[in-house]
């Protein structure tokens, strides 16, 4: 009976319908497709049924356009790289196979000339292996603090980590779900802070590394400094172990989900823009700067009192230091704008470029 369950269909009858998807997974992948593939497996024994099942049970978002697919192991960008390729091409603006995707982890590259408001900065970052906690214990100096393990930590413990706007819940997004995120939940899972609460690290969240950078205020180059900072101890310190981040001149940072390939690098930006929030344009705006908005709730949340958390919508093809300088150069224009409607001016002459 096992090999009996174990036979598969002919591709004609196992190929998903598709035909009422939302996704770029579904742009993609043909019957014709299916068949070349469908027969692959990675060294770790990820399948092509493993990679669109998230696509294939959650037709599309109401909100964004979602990829549909996920990598289970480096090998994935490779072994499935024809269904990979268009994805990552339709997803980040005409990123061709042949190109090379560039870093600079540098802050002095950064150019500022006054700070405007606080940065949050949210790098991810993938490896093999889970045992994160250990390490990051030898983070020293301001970087020095503590791990909380999900399945272990106190009621005193979690009630502070929620006030602190630290704690990730348990996916129950179907997207997530899908794709076997939830998987021995809580196990494996924690967060990692340090003493001033101003550099977090979230372990096994979406990715085995979520590293965050934030503080009030508005000194940019001090958030992108400790970021910088931080991620390059992290992999310094692991690198000891014979581990380091998964990358690759192509695809640059690699991770799970295809939208973060590059640097998984979001800068967002907590900004109150009651007038501009309104205008019409506000979202030809964003898109020509390649900003994004959502709610300062997360990415399903609308605005609330006027204030946007504003990010840099792409990932792939710009350096971390191109982002954050989006980041940069972009709020300094939403603040112009937002202070002339303010005087009931009109903005059409400083609305830019598509950059």
């Amino acid at each position: 009976m096992a090999q009996l369950n174990n036979q598969r269909l002919p591709p004609d009858e196992e190929y998903p319908d598709l035909s009422a998807h939302n996704n770029h997974m579904a742009k993609v992948l043909t019957l014709d497709l299916y068949k070349k593939l469908r027969d692959r497996i990675t060294p770790s024994g990820f399948t092509l049924d493993d990679v669109i099942q998230t696509g294939v049970d959650n037709p599309g978002h109401p909100f964004i356009m979602t990829v549909g697919c996920v990598a289970g192991d480096e090998e994935s960008y490779e072994v499935f790289k024809a269904l990979f390729d268009p994805i990552i091409q339709d997803r980040h603006g005409g990123y061709k196979p042949t190109d090379q995707h560039k870093t600079d982890l540098n802050p002095d590259h950064l150019q500022l000339k006054e700070p405007n408001t606080a940065l949050s900065l949210t790098p991810l970052n993938c490896w093999e292996h889970i045992k994160i906690p250990p390490t990051l214990a030898s983070l020293e100096g301001d970087l020095n603090g503590k791990y909380y393990a999900l399945k272990n930590m106190t009621d005193a413990e979690q009630q502070q980590l929620i006030d602190d706007h630290f704690l990730f819940d348990k996916p129950v997004s179907p997207l997530l779900l899908a794709s076997g995120m939830a998987r021995d939940w809580p196990d494996g899972r924690g967060i990692w802070h340090n003493d001033n609460k101003t550099f977090l690290v979230w372990i096994n969240e979406e990715d085995h590394l979520r590293v965050i950078s934030m503080q009030k205020g508005g000194n940019m180059r001090e958030v992108f400094t400790r970021f910088c900072t931080g991620l390059t101890k992290i992999e310094t310190l692991f690198k000891t172990k014979n581990y380091e981040f998964m990358w690759n001149p192509h695809l640059g940072y690699i991770l799970t989900c295809p939208s973060n390939l590059g640097t998984g690098l979001r800068g967002g930006v907590h900004i109150k823009l009651p007038n501009l929030g309104k205008h019409e344009k506000f979202g030809e705006i964003l898109k020509r700067l390649r900003l994004q908005k959502r709610g300062t709730g997360g990415v399903d949340t609308a605005a609330v009192g006027g204030v946007f958390d504003v990010s840099n919508a792409d990932r792939l093809g710009f350096s971390e230091v191109e982002l954050v300088q989006m980041v940069v150069d972009g709020v300094k224009l939403l603040i112009e704008m937002e202070k002339r409607l303010e005087k009931g001016q009109s903005i059409d002459n400083l609305i830019p470029a598509q950059k």
